[in-house]
């Protein structure tokens, strides 16, 4: 291996991507773009509620739609697949499909039923993930001289990429090729052997460019897949199908980041010394059920659910964490940077709230709780303090500050805002990341860009909510993109370091919306633990 000293294209600044050329004269072939001879176009009229399964349908008004060629029920019963002879036509002619479902198995409940479930279970968790028992704990918190009492709550999320999803399936010689912006291949073949009684090496995949997905293009089922499979093999297992996902149909369709709700109880000594800590998670698991069980769930925890507190880098003593898993027909799925996404939030938040109620400077008293002599916290404390010196931080700032470590990098940001009233801006974020070895320090700046962006738009006004088990919103009026008025100034720092290289694609994500609520605090002294952030007193602007 050389020595960084050695490297002649690792590191450099100006290094191009391969793709750029393509993808900005529009050469670049998206799955939204294939087209094969003689394909016909198919869009499924699915379950209003999660689970429903159809019993029977009439498709006399889709027959009137011109274009309109076929209307058959899926063969698993989870829809009717239509097939028309452009996208239009198969929208048009799906949407006029009369059908009856058996709801006696699907998700009926409201948001405000599921948050009350989701309540009593982290009230009374049913899995212990540290050694620390919720007793040990509770005993180190009686008669602590201060303690905090936090719930945070986060809603049902969409990956919402631009590009709803879509693929083509076409028959070979030796079994069926799909042209998919795929992001897992074997578990494409996996699912679609099965669904159509094939080897796994006879389903070719041609991936092509995907228009974003942020986990979405990958789930356990390859549900979109199958279901243009089960398409093809309904049609004649001749004809090319293309299946395309309407955006109401990607905002309703599930594989959502899942809802959670955390209760914590931290007590303090009378100097502000950390006692104990009891942290209790609810939420839907991702991982049991699906392939990667054995390996992700060990004595009844999905490691995604509890991942950014039970592995916490900060030295937290007497900290119990506890874990129940929210039972549901809605589907969920990693959603980019998984159990992060909600965990950062609430630890990055608790160790605010500790840092404001004992008066000490929240960077500060965050190094205070790592040992250099521990490599992990070692490169904690550097990018914290790469961060705090990027953004000229003094003590009595009215800033927010955020770290977190996850796909074994560590990223901490500072926030600025600017408020007027109840209106409030996010002006600039401070980041600062080590990844190890910086292949390509333009990619690294663009994915924390990218990353926090997405982060930010979350936060702010993102929510899935359900009316008697029916998905409330449909397209981007109502489950709002991050507009470019709202993007900050960002700044990046990337630590030196001849260190393994490590992920930079969605680390990014996890500190950013607690950097703004911590900076929300700082300058209102309103603490928001409920999101999207839209649901408190303030407006985004």
């Amino acid at each position: 291996m050389k020595s960084p000293d050695q490297f002649k294209l690792i590191g450099k600044l100006d290094l191009p991507r391969k793709d750029s050329q393509s993808k900005t004269d529009g050469s670049a072939m998206f799955a939204m773009d294939i087209k094969i001879p003689g394909m016909v176009y198919a869009a499924i009229q699915r379950s209003p509620r999660f689970g429903g399964l159809v019993t029977t349908f009439d498709a006399s008004e889709a027959k009137k739609v011109t274009g309109f060629i076929d209307a058959k029920a899926l063969p698993n019963k989870a829809g009717v697949v239509v097939y028309a002879k452009n996208t239009w036509s198969a929208f048009q002619a799906r949407n006029a499909i009369q059908p009856e479902w058996d709801y006696s198995v699907a998700e009926s409940r409201s948001t405000a039923d599921m948050i009350a479930s989701h309540r009593e279970l982290a009230s009374n968790p049913e899995f212990d993930t540290r050694q620390v028992s919720r007793g040990q704990a509770q005993a180190s918190i009686s008669g602590a001289a201060q303690t905090i009492d936090a719930e945070f709550v986060f809603p049902f999320l969409s990956h919402a990429p631009m590009e709803p999803l879509n693929c083509v399936i076409e028959p070979t010689e030796n079994g069926v090729r799909f042209h998919d912006g795929c992001q897992g291949p074997s578990l494409v073949q996996g699912a679609v052997s099965h669904a159509l009684g094939l080897q796994p090496g006879q389903i070719e995949i041609n991936t092509v460019y995907a228009g974003g997905s942020f986990g979405r293009r990958a789930t356990p089922t390859a549900d979109y897949q199958v279901e243009a499979a089960l398409a093809f093999s309904l049609l004649d297992k001749k004809t090319p199908v293309k299946l395309v996902w309407s955006r109401e149909d990607d905002i309703r369709g599930g594989y959502y980041r899942a809802m959670a709700v955390h209760k914590a109880n931290i007590a303090l000594d009378g100097s502000g010394k950390i006692l104990g800590w009891d942290h209790r998670i609810a939420t839907k698991s991702i991982m049991k059920g699906t392939p990667f069980e054995n390996f992700a769930v060990h004595d009844g925890v999905d490691h995604s659910s509890v991942e950014g507190v039970e592995d916490t880098l900060y030295n937290l003593p007497n900290m119990a964490v506890g874990l129940s898993d929210f039972k549901s027909a809605i589907p969920v799925l990693w959603w980019r940077s998984v159990g992060h996404t909600h965990t950062a939030y609430v630890m990055e938040s608790l160790l605010d709230m500790i840092a404001q109620m004992t008066g000490q400077d929240p960077i500060e008293m965050r190094l205070g709780l790592l040992d250099r002599t521990d490599d992990k916290q070692r490169r904690m404390a550097g990018v914290i303090e790469a961060a705090r010196d990027l953004s000229g931080w003094q003590k009595g700032d009215k800033r927010g500050f955020a770290a977190h470590f996850s796909f074994n990098t560590w990223v901490a940001v500072v926030a600025d805002i600017t408020t007027k009233g109840q209106q409030v801006h996010v002006d600039k974020l401070h980041i600062a990341v080590d990844c190890g070895v910086a292949v390509n320090p333009d990619v690294i700046r663009a994915q924390m860009e990218g990353g926090a962006g997405y982060g930010l738009g979350a936060v702010l006004r993102n929510e899935i909510t359900f009316e008697d088990g029916e998905v409330v919103q449909s397209n981007f009026p109502d489950y709002l993109p991050l507009r470019i008025t709202d993007m900050p100034e960002v700044e990046v720092a990337i630590v030196a370091s001849a260190e393994a290289p490590s992920g930079v694609g969605e680390p990014a994500v996890p500190p950013t919306g607690p950097a703004v609520a911590n900076a929300i605090f700082a300058v209102t002294g309103q603490r928001i633990t409920q999101l999207p952030m839209s649901k408190s007193d303030f407006q985004f602007v």
